[in-house]
């Protein structure tokens, strides 16, 4: 699957541009700089289709409603962050950021289980709460784009509005995955399920 990897906002926030097929891509997290989205966009001639969040936090959410209004597509939140898209307070804005939240108008939710189709792609909701209540990783054939659940050697905190026992409970859903997968995180580097159940200590104790 061909995809482009901006890092965007003043946190440095992945979003992964994926092809869904004739011309048409699905995008995970905006996490601001939307115009950077836009440029890439129009420049590389391809039509959003989605935006997908993997959680509601402002650092993956404060460029959503620019690219969503400039290019029509349809956005999926899990239910339970799904109040984060409209307050600059549940997303913590205010702690994260000195810029002025712009709401989502308009969005979906997802739920654990769900498969959305979009374009030529099946994305597999898996609910991984930990970091936040409504975290979730989104499995599209054998890559997994696991925003802050799980990062390369590490895991998302889970003091700004998560919970440690979800987070542990999340975790060991993930370890005890049989198949290995590509892991596209919310920030710093990628890497994989099979590397990070031998050197990520988060996960070492569910193996």
């Amino acid at each position: 699957m061909e995809m482009i990897t901006l890092v965007l906002g003043e946190l440095g926030t992945n979003c992964y541009i994926l092809d869904c097929g004739n011309n048409q891509v699905v995008a995970i997290d905006i996490g601001g700089t939307p115009q950077k989205v836009l440029n890439i966009l129009k420049t590389e001639n391809l039509n959003l289709k989605a935006i997908l969040l993997t959680h509601g936090h402002y650092d993956h959410v404060a460029g959503v409603e620019s690219v969503r209004q400039a290019t029509g597509a349809e956005v999926y939140i899990h239910e339970k962050d799904a109040i984060m898209l409209e307050s600059g307070k549940a997303n913590l804005a205010y702690q994260l950021s000195s810029e002025i939240y712009q709401p989502v108008q308009k969005y979906q939710v997802a739920q654990a289980g769900d498969i959305l189709e979009i374009g030529n792609l099946e994305i597999q909701v898996m609910h991984t709460p930990g970091h936040t209540s409504g975290s979730v990783c989104y499995i599209i054939g054998n890559q997994m784009f696991c925003g802050d659940t799980i990062f390369k050697g590490s895991i998302g905190r889970t003091d700004l509005g998560g919970n440690v026992s979800d987070m542990k409970k999340s975790l060991q859903k993930i370890a005890r995955l049989a198949q290995d997968y590509e892991l596209y995180p919310g920030h710093f580097y990628s890497s994989t399920l099979a590397i990070e159940k031998k050197q990520n200590p988060y996960l070492r104790d569910f193996i």
